[in-house]
């Protein structure tokens, strides 16, 4: 439910492939760097050691940012 662009009937679904793409990929860089769960009370991200506190979305944009300009 945290994802409605992979439900057709919303106006947040994705019609091009690419979006739907960039989208998945921004979701699972939130999921696992900058939204604490519950269960865990820290990020997945610095469960698994990858992090070392949670992420803002700032800084989450920052690195997409960085990404894309390499690219």
């Amino acid at each position: 439910m945290g994802v409605r662009r992979f439900t057709r009937l919303t106006n947040a679904f994705s019609k091009k492939f690419e979006n739907h793409c960039h989208m998945v990929a921004i979701y699972h860089a939130y999921y696992n760097f900058c939204r604490v769960h519950q269960t865990l009370r820290v990020t997945p991200a610095m469960e698994a050691g990858l992090a070392s506190h949670v992420w803002t979305i700032e800084e989450l944009v920052r690195v997409l940012e960085i990404r894309a300009e390499a690219a």
